[in-house]
């Protein structure tokens, strides 16, 4: 887990469909951030079937089957 700001937490479940533009990331302390799709320009490329096959990695990581790139939950709170 991610000790971000004297917290411990992790990634739960991603969303697109909460606000178009937007990923939605429902953490395990209970937030859910909002980022823009285009803070990962990688990310933003995927189309909405690509964008569905996300995986999420030990609550800190989650990466696409389309991508080779893995993100932390430490790119999603540094925005």
């Amino acid at each position: 887990m991610c000790n971000y700001k004297d917290t411990t937490v992790g990634i739960k479940r991603i969303d697109f469909s909460v606000k178009r533009g937007f990923i939605a990331f429902f953490l395990t302390d209970g937030r859910e951030v909002l980022t823009p799709v285009g803070m990962f320009p990688e990310i933003k490329k995927l189309n909405r079937s690509q964008r569905e096959n996300y995986m999420i990695m030990d609550d800190q990581y989650f990466s696409f089957d389309a991508l080779s790139k893995i993100f932390s939950v430490k790119d999603i709170l540094a925005f």
